[in-house]
């Protein structure tokens, strides 16, 4: 049986792309009923052109070490210096990518990992569901930060071992989420019809389960991406993540608040850098979920 003939079967809605008009539209409904939103995709926004075009932005070098130590903000040093002398501004906008870099790569691996489990626990379901499902609760039962800790501990400390840590943990999230919304389309007409009339189990999957369980999971994704973020500092505050002298928002902030009376700037605009980009992907989500769930727009 053919990929066409089964596609007869599939809701129009996920066989024709998104019109520039229905994407407009949409953007325009986001901006007007949600410019919480909008604020925060326009700060995300910001943080990867920050993270693209860092050595364009930076001021200095920011492993280069100086004399000139704890200096406050100044027009040569915008956010002054830290211990080291070196230039507190350049290595917080070099520090964006590592937080991308593993928020970004972390959350893929959650997404791979979660949506493969889920969907195949939701599709087969029966004893296949029940154990798989039983392992996810397990590894729920634990803090996410703590079990991130402990895989990292056993890996090693470095960023990558923090990345693979970081997606483990969030993997069971997008389990969940992909289980029950497969569950939900599992038995819809359109479903059948493919089945009876000889569709392979991958395909079905494929063309139909998957594009119709996008929604949820995108606006999850957004959401765990700035946990991610989070998490990837809460490690390297610790010393299990980014090593230096690579600059990581939470390596600063462990640095920095050993001076904090003498140079209060290099906890703070490390803890600032932090909260506006863990805030503005909360936000992004939030939009992105009132878009998307055609219940909460009506």
């Amino acid at each position: 049986m053919s990929e066409e003939q089964i596609s007869a079967f599939q809701p129009q809605s996920t066989r024709q792309p998104m019109s520039q008009r229905s994407i407009m539209s949409r953007t325009g409904w986001l901006v007007k009923n949600h410019p919480i939103g909008f604020l925060g995709g326009v700060i995300v926004l910001f943080v990867i052109f920050t993270a693209i075009f860092a050595p364009l932005i930076a001021t200095h070098d920011p492993a280069a070490q100086k004399s000139k130590r704890l200096l406050p903000p100044s027009a040569e040093h915008w956010m002054g210096t830290d211990e080291l002398g070196r230039d507190v501004y350049s290595r917080i906008i070099y520090a964006s990518r590592t937080s991308l870099y593993v928020g970004v790569l972390s959350v893929a691996l959650a997404v791979v990992l979660g949506v493969t489990t889920g969907v195949a626990a939701g599709y087969i379901g029966g004893t296949f569901d029940n154990i798989v499902m039983r392992f996810v609760d397990i590894l729920f039962a634990f803090p996410a930060l703590v079990l991130a800790i402990v895989i990292t501990g056993l890996l090693g400390p470095s960023l990558t071992n923090a990345m693979i840590a970081i997606g483990v943990v969030f993997s069971p999230r997008f389990a969940r989420v992909a289980r029950g919304s497969v569950l939900s389309v599992k038995n819809e007409v359109y479903l059948e019809a493919a089945r009876v009339i000889g569709g392979k189990q991958w395909h079905i999957v494929r063309l139909y389960v998957l594009p119709n369980i996008l929604a949820p999971l995108i606006v999850l994704a957004t959401l765990t991406l700035s946990l991610g973020i989070l998490a990837e500092a809460g490690l390297s505050f610790l010393g299990l993540g980014t090593q230096p002298p690579d600059p990581a928002w939470g390596l600063m902030l462990s640095q920095g608040r050993k001076f904090m009376e003498l140079s209060p700037g290099l906890a703070i605009f490390p803890g600032l850098a932090i909260m506006v980009t863990v805030l503005a992907f909360n936000f992004l989500g939030d939009g992105l979920r009132d878009a998307l769930d055609p219940r909460l727009k009506l």
